[in-house]
């Protein structure tokens, strides 16, 4: 996997966003949905270019609307980051 440079609070928010995309999914879910936010960060292509950072990737809006739905629906902020997927 691509690594990327990163904050605490860049962890946290993608923390959050894993919990709150792919809960449900377990724990292997949780890590597509990190591979994913990575992933968009190192693309090259017309659809993820000019992504600097891990939160313009959380927060990027494709054709009118949020690109994850868990921003869309507001549910990335209901539930703190855990230890499990912070590591």
């Amino acid at each position: 996997m691509p690594r990327v440079s990163y904050k605490s609070s860049d962890v946290d928010l993608m923390a959050r966003m894993m919990r709150a995309e792919a809960e449900g999914e377990g724990p292997q879910g949780m890590l597509y949905v990190g591979n994913v936010i990575v992933n968009r960060l190192k693309a090259d292509c017309t659809d993820f270019k000019g992504l600097r950072t891990i939160s313009q990737v959380i927060f990027q809006v494709q054709g009118g609307n949020y690109s994850f739905e868990a921003v869309q629906k507001g549910n990335v902020f209901y539930q703190r980051a855990r230890a499990a997927e912070k590591n």
